[in-house]
C-alpha cells in the first residue's frame, strides 16, 4: 500500500472516478493549500492513495463546508 504523506500534495495527486470532480472544485477554488493542511492535520502518518481518493469522491460535502467552498 503507497502512503502519501506531508511531501504529496492535491495537485501531484491523480484522483479517478468520482475524485475528480472534487479535486478539480477545490482547485478551482484555490484551496488545494488549506486542503493539504487539513488532511495532514487529519492524518499525521500519512494516507494511502484509496482513503485520500475516498475522501474526494465520498466526503465532497465535509470537505466543501471545511474549506468554506459554496455548492
Amino acid at each position: 500500500m503507497k502512503t502519501i504523506n506531508e511531501n504529496c500534495n492535491l495537485i501531484d495527486f491523480n484522483a479517478w472516478s468520482g475524485a475528480i470532480e472534487t479535486k478539480d472544485t477545490i482547485l478551482e477554488h484555490g484551496k488545494e493549500n488549506e486542503f493539504d493542511c487539513l488532511i495532514n492535520d487529519l492524518y499525521p502518518d500519512g494516507i494511502s492513495e484509496t482513503q485520500l481518493n475516498d475522501i474526494l469522491w465520498f466526503e465532497e460535502d465535509w470537505i466543501f463546508e471545511s474549506l468554506g467552498i459554496e455548492q
